[in-house]
């Protein structure tokens, strides 16, 4: 008989690739983890590693029991979510969030959630969503909440479950002084964007070549308040979605772009936690914190 606790470290070396990174991962000491899947290996009567230069990597027979290692621990969670909704004990869900939902959803998401589930235990972690849905698929989160851009679309993976919290319209956005009208007629300004690499930075030059220009970055950010402060001095223009406008949008002028455009918001959870009435409250309770949302 496999010890789940072994079986989830065969999972994670088959995500994380290290040894290394599965001790880091899961706050053990990387001895450990080599102990752990030594015993596992003795356990199956087969070899699951092998050498790969200075590291290891599974074999034929450890991939195969890697991926019924995921199975067996997404039965675990299913039945112990099924079970919770029967149980008054506090839960806890751990979230994932991209910096704009940590600001403007989750403090009303609380909110809800105080007073329909006073005892439940939220956890949030602030990441960008790329990392944040492997690590979902690495069970150190719960639920994700992620954004999916117009005609840029996210890798689908086994066993992820999407359910869209709604959608969030993406504007020009440009100091006060600023005279422009149109995304063309910025084609001299400088401008702020995400990181070389980033969907959203894509899909902004995308806007910038379709109107005729390449865009003049100067300045890349991951944090969308630095974008809108670079854009209220007066030092740059930037494509922002409505939810970085939280604390209130006074401070610059806004521009509708060709189209229209908006970008999705989702939660993403396992399907083996889809019976959980934990994770199912606080996905409803960012919904109802999203529909909520009006910028001023």
């Amino acid at each position: 008989m496999f010890e789940l606790r072994r079986l989830r470290l065969l999972h994670e070396l088959a995500l994380r690739g290290t040894i290394a990174e599965v001790a880091t991962s899961l706050g053990y000491s990387a001895s450990t983890v080599s102990q752990q899947l030594a015993q596992l290996e003795r356990e199956a009567g087969v070899a699951l590693l092998e050498p790969d230069g200075r590291r290891v990597r599974l074999t034929a027979q450890g991939r195969v029991l890697a991926a019924h290692a995921a199975r067996a621990l997404e039965l675990d969670e299913a039945a112990r979510a099924e079970l919770s909704t029967s149980q008054n004990t506090p839960a806890r869900v751990r979230i994932a969030v991209m910096p704009t939902a940590a600001e403007a959803l989750v403090p009303a998401a609380l909110t809800i959630l105080s007073k329909r589930m006073p005892e439940l235990r939220v956890e949030m972690r602030e990441l960008a969503p790329e990392t944040a849905l492997f690590e979902l698929q690495a069970r150190a989160f719960d639920l994700v909440v992620a954004e999916q851009y117009p005609g840029h679309t996210r890798p689908v993976s086994e066993g992820i479950e999407r359910t869209l919290l709604g959608r969030d319209p993406i504007r020009l956005a440009v100091s006060r002084g600023d005279a422009a009208v149109e995304l063309a007629d910025l084609r001299d300004r400088a401008w702020v964007l995400e990181p070389q690499g980033a969907a959203v930075r894509r899909w902004a030059v995308q806007q910038c070549r379709a109107a005729g220009f390449e865009p003049d970055v100067r300045f890349e950010a991951t944090d969308l308040i630095a974008h809108a402060r670079l854009v209220a001095a007066g030092h740059a223009v930037a494509m922002l979605p409505d939810l970085v406008w939280t604390g209130g949008r006074a401070s610059v002028r806004l521009l509708e772009l060709p189209g229209s455009p908006v970008r999705e918001i989702f939660a993403a959870t396992r399907a083996s936690s889809r019976e959980s009435a934990a994770v199912v409250a606080v996905r409803d309770a960012l919904a109802e914190a999203l529909e909520a949302h009006t910028p001023h």
